[in-house]
C-alpha cells in the first residue's frame, strides 16, 4: 500500500443516507480489533489474525492515514473503506491504480453498507483526484464481494492466484 498522492486529508466526514465515512479516532479501537481478528471477516483474504496479536499491532491512537475512513452506522463503527496505491509488485493487474479495499463487521453484512460507503468513498475520490483508474480485487469464491463489485460499477480486469486461491480483479468503468 503506497500513499494516493496529494489529497488534503482528513476530509469533512462524507454522509450518506445512513452512514458516515471519516478519519479513525482513539475510541474506534475496540470494533477495528473486532474487525481485523474476525475469522468471518477475513475468511478470503488469507484468514484472521489472533485477537491478542491485531492487540498488540493496533496503536492505540490511530495514524493519519490518507484514504482510511471509518464507517459510522448510528454513532457504532462498523467497519472501514481504505483508498491505496495497488502495490506494483502484488501479482494481477492494476499496479498503481488506486485500490478499493472495505471491511465491515459480519452482524451488518446484507444491509447493502458496503455499496453505500464505498461508493461514498468513490466520489470523494472522483472530487479530489479526478480521472484517476480505481480497482478492485477479491477471490472469486467470495460472492457477496462480487456483487458489490458489480453494483459498483467494476468489470474484470484478470484473474490471478493469491492467498491460494483464484482472484477477480476488477477496474471501475469510467
Amino acid at each position: 500500500m503506497t500513499d494516493l498522492g496529494p489529497v488534503a486529508w482528513p476530509p469533512t466526514p462524507l454522509r450518506t443516507e445512513r452512514l458516515v465515512l471519516r478519519e479513525p479516532a482513539a475510541d474506534d479501537r475496540a470494533a477495528l480489533v473486532e474487525l481485523m481478528a474476525s475469522p468471518e471477516v477475513h475468511a478470503f483474504l488469507g484468514g484472521a489474525r489472533s485477537r491478542e496479536e491485531v492487540e498488540r499491532a493496533l496503536p492505540t491512537e490511530p495514524a493519519r492515514r490518507p484514504g482510511l475512513f471509518v464507517v459510522d452506522f448510528d454513532g457504532a463503527t462498523i467497519g472501514i473503506v481504505t483508498l491505496d496505491r495497488r502495490d506494483p509488485e502484488r501479482p494481477g493487474r492494476g499496479g498503481g491504480a488506486i485500490e478499493l479495499g472495505y471491511l465491515l463487521l459480519p452482524d451488518v453484512w446484507g444491509r447493502g453498507f458496503a455499496v453505500e460507503a464505498c461508493a461514498a468513498a468513490l466520489r470523494w475520490l472522483d472530487d479530489v483526484l479526478p480521472g484517476e483508474p480505481v480497482v478492485l480485487t477479491t477471490q472469486t469464491a467470495n460472492s457477496r464481494s462480487m456483487r458489490v463489485a458489480t453494483k459498483l460499477g467494476f468489470v474484470e480486469l484478470d484473474r490471478f492466484e493469491e492467498f491460494g486461491a483464484e482472484q477477480w480483479s476488477g477496474i471501475r468503468r469510467a
